[in-house]
């Protein structure tokens, strides 16, 4: 049980990813606030857990808005005691040409993944400095933190700046014992995915096979997705590693895809 009597809160973890990590948590023992816009489906990844025998809550959060982020924590605070983990995961995906790409959905990509990491960032870092018992921070980047992908422009400006926001966490939250790290998956087969492919056919013109072969994986080692359990994997990795010896860095889960 590597996150007992831990809490932890997941963005974005009614389905996914996110939900991925929320199960895996809460099987090593962390008790589980899940963190998303839907509120009917957090909750209910929240029983499932619970039928597991595990600890968790559905929270309604916007993570753009700061009363609802701030709500959510302290929902998350009231009800387990405290906040030990947090995985900043909620994300959307815009597939347009740059020249063509509307100002309006620019700053909603960047606000829901920069924005929403700021708000719940600043969140956790107030109850962890309360507490005085560290913590773990974990950003949800992608290996666009890494390379650039055309038709991508807001997603990749996002997930670069994640990686800037993790070195500064781990800066100001090394006295504090607090850590800050980013998971940079390649594709995983999630809804936010199987949207892009249809998407990224009609931008390239290409077949929706062509899509996965060349595009998605075809820089990988084995043409394979990368599976939210490892992504799942990963984020146990850096929420369990309690020492500052990694604070700061980010690790690339993508089937060979990006090597660093």
């Amino acid at each position: 049980m590597r996150l007992a009597n831990k809490v932890a809160i997941v963005t974005g973890a009614a389905s996914g990813i996110g939900r991925e990590i929320a199960r895996r948590f809460a099987a090593e023992g962390a008790a589980v606030a899940i963190a998303d816009l839907d509120a009917g489906a957090a909750d209910a990844a929240a029983v499932e857990i619970r039928r597991d025998g595990g600890r968790s809550i559905g929270v309604a959060m916007d993570v753009t808005a700061e009363n609802e982020v701030e709500a959510g924590m302290a929902r998350c605070v009231e009800e387990f005691g405290r906040l030990d983990v947090l995985v900043s995961n909620a994300g959307i995906q815009i597939v347009s040409p740059l020249d063509q790409f509307p100002f309006a959905k620019w700053k909603l990509l960047l606000a829901v993944h920069l924005d929403g990491a700021f708000l719940t960032t600043r969140a956790a870092l107030r109850q962890m400095y309360k507490q005085g018992q560290g913590g773990s921070i974990i950003y949800m980047g992608s290996v666009h933190s890494k390379e650039a992908s055309a038709l991508k422009a807001p997603y990749v400006t996002a997930k670069h700046g994640l990686i800037g926001l993790a070195k500064v966490v781990a800066k100001e939250g090394a006295p504090h014992g607090v850590r800050a790290n980013v998971i940079c998956p390649g594709y995983v087969r999630t809804p936010l995915v199987d949207k892009q492919i249809p998407e990224q056919a009609k931008e390239l013109g290409i077949s929706e096979e062509a899509v996965v072969k060349t595009v998605m994986l075809k820089e990988t080692v084995d043409g394979e997705f990368t599976t939210t359990e490892d992504v799942a994997a990963a984020a146990l990795f850096f929420a369990s590693f309690e020492s500052n010896a990694l604070t700061g860095q980010s690790l690339v889960v993508s089937h060979g895809w990006f090597m660093q």
